[in-house]
């Protein structure tokens, strides 16, 4: 069995899988990550090696440690021992966060090209992949709470709210009127962004959305063809099974 692990900026998304399926799976918040609760989490699995990507650098050195305590298999951290197989076009190839690259391999080979991958995280991102499979590139901007974060810090009279789900699209109160604001918004933001895309890539293109708010975003957008929220770790399993670098 093999672990992977997607370290993004509000969670640390684990998978343990046997060959191509998995058979465990859990989260911890980033901010509150130690030895102690990835021991717990993990209970009595016997993981073998694993396979790292990561936002947080940080916390890739810290969780590369710790594994190394609970077991004497390899770390695999992608962007360092371990490569996406996939042609980069980015004018600078090594800006491109690890994660995106996963995804939008992970998306070709489960659902072919040309695609465009949405996911709905820490921020909202696009990545796009020409007929030919090459990565091209996308867009960020930023995400549902990110947005409602501003809106309270950056104005005298708005409240910190959670994330939720509108009432209705017209809000009739302050936090229905944000949340309106903002989950309308960004689905109707991602719509018309996916419409243009397509002029440049072909209207054949898939649309996946994954992310941690896409079970919550999907009902507003019109465009999403496919909900993968493994994506990322599935992603990962493969690049692990095909992979040729050297390990730690």
């Amino acid at each position: 069995m093999i672990l992977a692990i997607d370290i993004g900026n509000t969670n640390i998304n684990f998978a343990v899988f046997r060959g191509n399926g998995i058979i465990k799976k859990f989260f911890i918040r980033t901010d509150a990550y130690s030895l102690k609760k990835l021991r717990n989490a993990l209970g009595k699995a016997d993981i073998g090696d694993s396979i790292i990507c990561s936002v947080v650098p940080q916390l890739t050195k810290i969780l590369g440690e710790d594994l190394g305590k609970i077991c004497n298999y390899r770390v695999y951290v992608l962007g360092k021992n371990v490569s996406v197989p996939i042609k980069n076009l980015y004018q600078k190839p090594q800006q491109v966060g690890q994660d995106r690259l996963v995804n939008a391999y992970a998306g070709v080979v489960f659902y072919g090209s040309p695609l465009i991958v949405v996911d709905f995280g820490t921020a909202v991102t696009f990545d796009v992949v020409s007929k030919n499979k090459e990565y091209l590139g996308g867009m960020i901007f930023p995400g549902l709470q990110i947005s409602l974060d501003a809106l309270s810090q950056r104005t005298a009279l708005l409240p910190k709210i959670k994330l939720g789900r509108p009432k209705e699209i017209i809000g009739r109160d302050t936090r229905n009127s944000m949340l309106s604001g903002v989950v309308y918004g960004t689905a109707a933001l991602v719509d018309a962004l996916t419409e243009d895309l397509k002029e440049k890539v072909g209207q054949n293109a898939k649309v996946i959305g994954t992310g941690g708010n896409i079970t919550m975003i999907r009902e507003y957008c019109r465009v999403i063809d496919k909900i993968d929220q493994d994506l990322t770790l599935k992603g990962l399993n493969v690049i692990y099974s095909d992979k040729s670098d050297q390990p730690i």
